[in-house]
């Protein structure tokens, strides 16, 4: 359980901008699901971002 706390909360942290940017996106007259596909595709990066500072740290997720 302790494991799937800690990778939960290393996983969370780079989905919160999509919510951000879909928003923006959003508002400034971009339809829904161009806008969700731009807002995934930054999260799929913000992933592999995160997930290769963290092995650089020795921590597997």
């Amino acid at each position: 359980m302790a494991d799937h706390a800690t990778a939960t909360f290393w996983y969370v942290l780079p989905s919160l901008p999509m919510f951000l940017l879909i928003s923006v996106l959003l508002r400034r007259g971009l339809d829904f699901w161009p806008a969700l596909g731009i807002g995934c595709a930054m999260t799929m990066l913000l992933y592999a971002c995160m997930a290769a500072l963290l092995r650089m740290r020795g921590i597997n997720l």
